[in-house]
């Protein structure tokens, strides 16, 4: 469980999610990006701002899952934020002027330290697994749990 005292508003969980474990996941690669703990994005356009290399290397065993992508194409990256604490399910970040919960916010701090990027395709390599993307906001090293296709028609919210 998490040590460090919550900002005021703040609301931590009486237990560490991370000792109930209901299901089980599979890294499939990793991330590497320019950034370490202390100098990293808060978020894609920031990233993109910043510019970089960024790319998902997927290991030997899942690359016939890459057939099918195309540079140019959007897709979609989860990947596991193992540092972020997981017991607070209400935060106090510095850019909302109130405490908000957890699936509220996008911060890595969350029962479930899942993150997503929505990015676009710009070299695959499927022989070693390497997918370069235009953009990341996750320390060099982060844990690859799954690639998606993004699909227009799908993930656009209709109005």
């Amino acid at each position: 469980m998490a040590t460090s005292v919550p900002r005021p508003g703040e609301i931590a969980l009486p237990f560490d999610p991370a000792d109930r474990i209901d299901a089980g996941v599979t890294f499939i690669g990793h991330l590497s990006t320019p950034w370490r703990k202390g100098d990293c994005p808060k978020n894609l356009t920031e990233a993109r701002a910043r510019g970089g290399r960024f790319q998902a290397h997927v290991m030997p065993p899942y690359r016939s899952g890459l057939q099918g992508l195309s540079v140019g194409d959007g897709i979609i990256l989860m990947y596991w934020m193992a540092d972020a604490r997981r017991d607070l399910i209400v935060q106090a970040p510095a850019h909302h002027p109130v405490p908000r919960g957890v699936f509220a916010l996008r911060s890595p701090a969350r029962p479930n330290p899942v993150a997503m990027a929505c990015v676009r395709l710009l070299a695959i390599d499927a022989e070693t697994g390497v997918l370069t993307v235009d953009a990341l906001d996750a320390f060099d090293g982060t844990a690859l749990l799954d690639i998606k296709p993004w699909l227009p028609g799908v993930d656009n919210i209709s109005t």
